[in-house]
């Protein structure tokens, strides 16, 4: 009998052992839940604005194509090529939303080589235009073509959904292209306007960071230093290449100021990689 009492007393105080350990790993998962969506909604704040950003550059993006446009279509070769570099700009900062239209990016931005030769339209083939062939004669179709094509993309941007996650690798992509294409004068291969694509993609990164930024200081506030910093020495790099018009034309670059370029830039993106602890339960 009293082995029994014993072997009850044994059973019942495990038993309780194992309710507290459950009690407490389901209080543990609670709080975890319970801080991923109060994360969740202090970002929601965040991609709302950063939406907002850029409706706001593609509707800037749909004016400058229309003014450059305009000016290809009435043989106005100076115009056009005036306006070409900085219409492209609002383009480039908003590439994180831009670019998830798979069908439109292309028609927009496609370099020649890209795409097939029969389907290559956008603003790269104007550019040829411009500053190859030295004419606007024939070029009047792919001018109304990419003017339909931007007026599609501002009618399909509102439907983007825009998630923390798109933020965090949109900002690190905007750099990743800086150093693949634009660093080397791929992009803009014959007006050599590359600087005001390098400078969009990074404004448009810093436009993340800041929004991201009050929720990184709670994180790391050292990185966040790290970054602003970085982002700093880019923009200083930058304005030594400005003109009273705008940028040099990269080809008046030397080779150091190139590498110094690309240089400031990978060492931007290495931070700016981690920028995805925000996300993270504390």
């Amino acid at each position: 009998m009293k082995l029994l009492k014993v072997s009850g007393v044994l059973f019942l105080s495990s038993s309780l052992l194992f309710a507290c350990s459950n009690t407490e790993k389901e209080s543990s998962t609670e709080k975890v839940k319970e801080t991923k969506n109060t994360s969740a909604e202090a970002l929601k704040g965040v991609t709302g604005e950063y939406r907002q950003y850029a409706i706001g550059e593609i509707e800037e993006f749909v004016k400058a194509t229309e003014a450059f446009t305009t000016a290809v279509k009435s043989g106005d070769i100076e115009k056009a090529k005036e306006l070409y570099g900085t219409s492209r700009m609002h383009y480039e900062r908003a590439e994180p939303i831009a670019e998830v239209f798979g069908d439109l990016d292309p028609k927009i931005d496609a370099r020649e080589g890209d795409v097939p030769e029969a389907d290559w339209t956008g603003y790269h083939r104007i550019e040829k235009g411009l500053w190859v062939d030295k004419t606007t004669k024939g070029y009047e179709q792919y001018a109304d073509q990419l003017m339909k094509d931007v007026n599609l993309l501002r009618a399909k941007v509102d439907t983007v959904e825009v998630t923390p996650e798109l933020l965090i690798t949109g900002a690190v992509d905007l750099l990743n292209e800086v150093s693949t294409s634009k660093v080397t004068g791929e992009e803009d291969r014959y007006s050599h306007t590359d600087l005001y694509d390098f400078a969009a993609n990074v404004e448009g990164a810093e436009k993340i960071y800041q929004l991201l930024n009050p929720a990184l200081k709670k994180k790391d506030a050292e990185l966040s230093k790290d970054i602003q910093s970085k982002f700093t020495n880019v923009y200083n790099l930058l304005n030594k290449h400005k003109t009273d018009s705008g940028y040099k034309s990269y080809t008046d670059l030397s080779e150091a100021e190139v590498k110094e370029l690309s240089q400031a830039i990978d060492a931007l993106a290495e931070p700016l990689s981690q920028i995805g602890i925000v996300t993270e339960a504390s």
